[in-house]
């Protein structure tokens, strides 16, 4: 079994959402709602600086499903419409959801909404629609700052794959998405120490991020 999950460098992020409106387009998001939101982290004193500008960080922190290891939504669902697939992601069958919201009441990071029009709850899938054919999700696809990467966390992060930048303008788009970069030929050198989740509220949120020389404050 394997365990998708999307690592994101957040020293490459530059908060443009185009993550965001990717995958509202390719998923049909209703307007006023999001599987992934941008939130802007500062800007905050640096330590021991003198507390005021050019004294200060920032970085943007994206948002989403972290498909957890452990899901307290899964839990709570009295239908068994939220579950955990072979591919480690967390779904939801809409033929089984009540639209009760007792799993986006129970989610530590608020990202679940109850779709008015079908009365079912949505949020992000992790594109499975494209995973299941070897693709890569929209939102890596498209983020210009290559700060993103999806794979397989059995085989470590170092691991994860993003499009491969290219310059010929003749190149297909389909070309282009089978054309990849791993994480490891692409970010900048990071330690464990870097890596960071969003907090554990005893449910092994899966995704994570690279942040290098600031202090994280990633809902910790």
């Amino acid at each position: 079994m394997a365990r998708y999950a999307i690592v994101t460098d957040l020293n490459r992020c530059v908060g443009c959402q185009a993550c965001s409106a990717a995958c509202k387009t390719v998923n049909g998001v209703q307007p006023g709602n999001f599987w992934i939101k941008t939130l802007r982290i500062g800007p905050t004193p640096k330590e021991g600086g003198s507390g005021d500008w050019p004294d200060v960080e920032m970085y943007f922190l994206p948002i989403q499903c972290q498909h957890c290891e452990n899901p307290e939504c899964v839990k709570v669902c009295p239908t068994q419409a939220s579950h955990v697939t072979e591919d480690g992601t967390v779904q939801i069958d809409k033929s089984k959801c009540i639209g009760c919201q007792f799993c986006a009441m129970a989610c530590p990071y608020g990202v679940r909404y109850l779709n008015e029009e079908e009365r079912v709850v949505e949020k992000c899938t992790l594109c499975q629609q494209k995973t299941a054919q070897g693709e890569l999700p929209q939102c890596v696809t498209q983020c210009g700052s290559r700060a993103r990467f999806f794979g397989d966390l059995d085989k470590g992060i170092d691991s994860f794959e993003a499009p491969a930048p290219t310059h010929d303008l003749a190149t297909s788009y389909e070309d282009m998405l089978a054309c990849r970069t791993t994480l490891a030929d692409w970010v900048e050198p990071y330690t464990e120490a870097d890596v960071y989740h969003l907090t554990d509220a005893g449910n092994d949120p899966k995704h994570c991020y690279i942040l290098r020389n600031r202090k994280w404050q990633g809902e910790e």
